[in-house]
């Protein structure tokens, strides 16, 4: 999913350590269009910037699409992050400039590797009434970051206990481990809570821990969070306790071990400096614009791919970067 906004503010995010589970509320941001859908943004924030790697997390629905629009997202690019994308409700078909094209179900998720430079759609399928889901970026660590452009897709079976019902869709926990390769150690899962349910699953005592709330209302590790809270947990907790409320619960489980490394993300770009954006930025922009007329060109009439590539067979016009802050962007500390 690309960030729309129209001035995106940049983000340098670090990990920061806390001492106790501290309550993160979203804010809602406009995803474009004519009716512009509403998303929720839990990640990042000026609090907490990352979980782990997870650096940024939109959150929306249920909509219905009849009055929204559902998503229409034109081609854009991404560099030195990984997407994860999951839904409760409707589908989106994905495409990228690697060549992939894939929808995305409930229940499944997708996960493409940006590395050094890709570029993708996402547009919810006719058959789609309700949208309801999450989008996560990853920010890829120093060493992996120019990597080569990917994707993976995961339909984890359900594991179950009294009054739970779990997907892991990465890494481990609850017996259960994803086959999906990432280049930290991460954790996420989707977990269906009865009322009144309990669940302390074993969790890494190294990694922080996010429990976005989707549906209901829970208490995470003695913190009561309800829908669209984040709550965050710290390392040096080797269970997690989750406590549903009398309608239950659906919620999100993410987590890591905290970031080593500071990151300079602006719109859709992760990268070290001021430098590395404003050369992304400007790559992308060579890529859709006309140098004519200025203007902005379907990919079907683009000369060369460049370093994003073309969407094959995605005729909406590329999106524009935003124009940069007036201020340089904030150096790697």
């Amino acid at each position: 999913m690309s960030n729309p906004e129209a001035r995106p503010q940049e983000v340098e995010c670090a990990g920061r350590p806390a001492a106790d589970v501290e309550l993160m509320v979203p804010r809602a941001v406009p995803l474009g269009g004519p009716r512009a859908m509403l998303v929720r943004r839990t990640l990042p924030q000026r609090q907490r910037s990352l979980i782990g790697a997870w650096c940024f997390l939109d959150h929306y629905g249920p909509d219905e699409v009849a009055e929204t629009g559902g998503m229409v997202v034109a081609p854009h690019p991404h560099t030195g992050l990984q997407t994860v994308s999951w839904l409760f409700t409707g589908e989106i078909e994905h495409r990228d400039s690697a060549g992939n094209v894939a929808v995305v179900r409930p229940g499944e998720v997708n996960l493409m590797t940006a590395g050094r430079g890709i570029s993708h759609s996402e547009i919810s399928l006719p058959s789609t009434t309700v949208l309801h889901g999450a989008q996560l970026w990853v920010a890829l660590p120093d060493a992996h970051r120019d990597t080569d452009p990917g994707f993976e897709h995961h339909a984890p079976e359900p594991v179950s206990g009294e009054g739970w019902t779990a997907r892991v869709f990465l890494g481990s926990l609850l017996g259960e481990t994803s086959p999906v390769h990432t280049f930290t150690p991460l954790l996420g899962v989707e977990i269906l809570l009865e009322p009144g349910a309990r669940l302390e699953p074993a969790v890494d005592a190294t990694f922080e821990h996010g429990v976005l709330v989707d549906r209901g209302a829970v208490r995470v590790a003695g913190l009561d969070a309800s829908v669209a809270d984040l709550a965050y947990v710290p390392p040096g907790r080797s269970d997690l306790e989750l406590v549903a409320g009398p309608d239950g619960a659906r919620l999100l489980l993410i987590g890591g071990p905290p970031f080593a490394e500071s990151i300079v993300m602006w719109w859709n770009f992760v990268g070290r400096s001021h430098e590395e954006v404003v050369a992304y930025r400007e790559a992308w922009q060579t890529q859709v614009t006309d140098p004519a007329t200025g203007e902005v060109v379907t990919d079907g009439r683009l000369v060369a791919p460049g370093l994003f590539g073309i969407v094959p067979g995605q005729p909406r016009r590329p999106i524009p970067a935003p124009p940069l802050p007036n201020a340089r962007l904030k150096e790697r500390r």
